[in-house]
């Protein structure tokens, strides 16, 4: 199904923040001018993988529309693309991906990465486990007699992390270590990266992405942008468990048991703390916003009222939802952050209570009087609280945004060192590592008819410009990185295109000394050339007579 719009956007309601706040630069689009259009599709996913069996849904012609371009072709990416060792070797999958393929071709830079990966499962590791893990991690790499030993970590350093895994065996122990190793990978090892064949290779993928062929539909909904004659689109992925307001209000009695409200509280609490870590403030967190996926893991979606604060300063704007906006906004005063930690006091209130914390539902009151309860009274807790959900959420609530939860200088440290986190590993929590409380039934349909998406696929009266037209342009981006990557190497593209000869040398679209082959040309121009040379008058070549 497709909603065509005058020059609106339609989104597919998603996977809600990949780490490179993709939902902040797409939403924000829909939300310019106060346009937003939302089509939220609940559609089975085999709808969209086209079969399954050996080609995972993919297109039988799959390769010749992912064919890598010679790499002669991509010389002015190579000029240009920014040479930043987080963005390339770290956040972008393929990109990291090929890194670690270089170093496996040197010994020392392997046992670097092997490292790394050891502190992540050490991070990962249960509370039980975790010293064990530890000091079999500084046995492997720190020990001299090790054929993993890595010298360049100074033996102070070595000696502090034993003494503290001895004493606690906390998350952050190996922190100093992994930063002088990954310091050391993101100087010569990365610069020596830029002259190997991996990262042509990675130019190649760059080019592919940025240029994907206009015939080519992606098998299942992802992050892309792309412009019709009467739409700009943006599509992001199908999530088919539904939001947080249909399961706390129709999915039998209101509200979540206290297990599950922790669970998906602890979630909304990393999403948030990725935002912010990238200066964006949401400024609409409530339970219409939170969707479910198919393992039953939250996403935050909808991010139209995002902003990006810059950097050392403070904003002012009186957006949100009415129930939902913390004292500061409606009062229109600075702030930065400290809405969205008011934003997520409100939604564990609802979880466990059943409604918001400053309107029944279905209760008929003015916006005006709502404003006045977030502003002077105090929200009423029932038995459904124990003392630590009390506790959280009249911190969260606090009228003051300078004693709220989470606005003390530490974030969202500050939240997730709450008591009532105490069961939640939150590295394995991010990992998603996991099991969520509730499992999304894949028969099921977590909405309400299908039918109240007709009022709002369409906005009638909005006249644009040029100037809006040109804005529209910019976002027409093909895919996005991260998650165009990551569907690249889910669907095993990336491992069957990213092969190399098995000599050594250089593949020929690597090597930039042969020449790149002409494109084949398809059977109908084959035709069309044979019936127009049959079809072409003779010459006939005078001669003496």
């Amino acid at each position: 199904m497709h909603i065509n719009c005058e020059k609106m956007a339609f989104m597919v309601d998603s996977q809600a923040f990949d780490k490179e706040v993709i939902q902040y630069e797409l939403g924000a689009v829909s939300a310019c001018k106060g346009f937003l259009t939302r089509y939220k599709d609940w559609t089975d996913k085999s709808c969209c993988s086209g079969g399954g069996g050996k080609r995972n849904g993919r297109s039988k012609k799959w390769k010749e529309m992912l064919k890598l371009p010679h790499i002669s072709q991509c010389e002015e990416l190579r000029r240009t693309i920014e040479r930043d060792y987080t963005s390339l070797c770290e956040k972008q999958p393929i990109g990291r991906l090929l890194f670690r393929q270089y170093c496996d071709t040197r010994p020392e830079l392997k046992r670097c990465i092997e490292f790394m990966d050891a502190v992540a499962m050490y991070q990962l590791a249960p509370d039980e486990k975790r010293r064990d893990c530890g000091l079999n991690l500084l046995d492997t790499y720190f020990n001299n007699g090790s054929a993993a030993h890595l010298p360049d970590v100074p033996q102070e350093v070595v000696a502090g992390c034993r003494e503290r895994l001895e004493q606690s065996p906390c998350k952050e122990l190996f922190n100093d270590c992994t930063k002088i190793v990954r310091d050391y990978l993101s100087g010569a090892p990365f610069s020596s990266y830029h002259e190997s064949m991996y990262f042509s290779r990675f130019l190649q993928w760059k080019w592919l992405e940025r240029f994907v062929p206009a015939k080519y539909v992606p098998p299942v909904s992802l992050a892309y942008a792309y412009e019709t004659k009467d739409a700009l689109c943006l599509v992001l992925t199908i999530m088919n468990g539904g939001d947080l307001k249909f399961h706390i209000y129709n999915m039998g009695n209101s509200g979540f048991d206290e297990q599950r409200a922790i669970f998906y509280a602890a979630e909304i609490c990393c999403g948030l703390e990725d935002l912010h870590r990238e200066r964006i403030v949401y400024r609409d967190l409530k339970p219409e916003n939170i969707l479910l996926d198919d393992r039953g893991h939250i996403r935050i979606s909808d991010l139209g009222l995002a902003v990006q604060i810059p950097e050392g300063e403070t904003i002012r704007g009186r957006v949100g939802t009415v129930g939902y906006m913390a004292p500061e906004v409606i009062q229109n005063e600075s702030y930065s952050v400290s809405p969205d930690w008011w934003g997520l006091g409100c939604l564990i209130f609802e979880m466990i209570q059943g409604q918001s914390p400053f309107r029944k539902r279905k209760e008929r009151v003015k916006r005006e009087e709502v404003d006045r309860r977030v502003r002077e009274d105090q929200e009423e807790y029932s038995d459904k609280f124990v003392e630590e959900a009390k506790d959280i959420c009249r911190q969260l609530l606090s009228k003051d945004p300078k004693q709220r939860l989470g606005c003390q200088g530490r974030g969202a440290v500050e939240v997730k060192q709450h008591p009532i986190f105490r069961n939640i590993n939150f590295k394995r929590l991010e990992a998603n590592m996991l099991d969520p409380p509730f499992s999304p039934d894949p028969r099921a349909v977590y909405c309400k008819d299908v039918l109240d998406i007709e009022q709002f696929s369409t906005v009638k009266g909005v006249n644009l410009d040029p100037t809006d037209d040109d804005f529209y342009h910019k976002f027409v981006t093909g895919s996005v990185s991260i998650p165009w990557q990551n569907e690249m190497i889910e669907m095993e593209c990336f491992k069957e295109i990213n092969v190399y000869e098995t000599d050594g040398t250089l593949c020929s679209d690597l090597d930039v000394n042969r020449p790149n082959p002409p494109p084949k040309r398809g059977f109908f121009y084959r035709l069309f050339r044979r019936e127009a040379s049959a079809s072409a008058p003779a010459t006939v070549r005078g001669g003496g007579g």
